[in-house]
């Protein structure tokens, strides 16, 4: 059975957070909260956690998955980022975003589009999530938590655990979370001087990116 931590949404429990973040390292999975929905992470060099993640979503290789990260500057170890991208990114975090770019050597090929060799980025607007990162001290890999067969983003703690309490290892529970996903934004255009491409019309507003 998924364990359940149950964390105030402003001020969580170092000692719950600690005891998520010690599964991630045993290559677990965890059911986080961010600022678009529940989202599926594990830790980023586990092969298995990986595959486990994908089996769960039912997504193949060619699924882009996320990584979360504390900040911009983390952001940038893991993919490729030039000055006007930088700019967009600065604009648009911490917030429900997520951008492809080119991964850096940083993030294993397993991880990055087969063919693009991309990567997708965000950095969440979100008080545990955050903390946990810090914790952490690293990325989480990390996919939009949707049931098989169906649109809607999770956004209900209990409801994950009930659901997936075979599939993964624990939930953090912070609250409901908006059950809208990430704005998906593809930045790669733009380093052959071309325009951004909005992939996945989501929470966030595209007045923002100036798009």
């Amino acid at each position: 059975m998924a364990q359940y931590f149950e964390v105030h949404p402003e001020n969580p429990q170092q000692r719950l957070l600690k005891q998520a973040v010690a599964l991630l390292g045993r290559g677990e999975l965890v059911a986080v909260p961010t600022d678009s929905s529940y989202a599926l992470a594990c830790h980023l060099d586990d092969k298995d956690a990986v595959d486990q993640l994908r089996r769960i979503r039912q997504v193949d290789e060619k699924h882009h998955l996320t990584l979360l990260c504390r900040d911009l500057s983390e952001l940038a170890n893991y993919a490729r980022v030039d000055n006007k991208q930088y700019r967009l990114l600065k604009a648009a975090t911490p917030g429900p975003y997520t951008f492809l770019l080119e991964a850096t050597k940083e993030v294993p090929r397993r991880v990055s589009h087969p063919q693009r060799k991309t990567i997708g980025l965000r950095v969440p607007d979100h008080k545990v999530l955050l903390e946990l990162l810090a914790l952490h001290g690293a990325p989480l890999l990390a996919t939009t938590l949707i049931a098989p067969g169906e649109t809607d983003a999770l956004n209900d703690a209990q409801e994950i655990r009930e659901r997936f309490e075979k599939q993964i290892a624990a939930v953090i529970d912070a609250g409901a979370c908006p059950s809208q996903p990430t704005t998906v934004v593809d930045l790669t255009p733009m380093g052959a001087g071309d325009d951004p491409v909005v992939v996945r019309q989501g929470r966030g507003a595209l007045a923002v990116l100036g798009l």
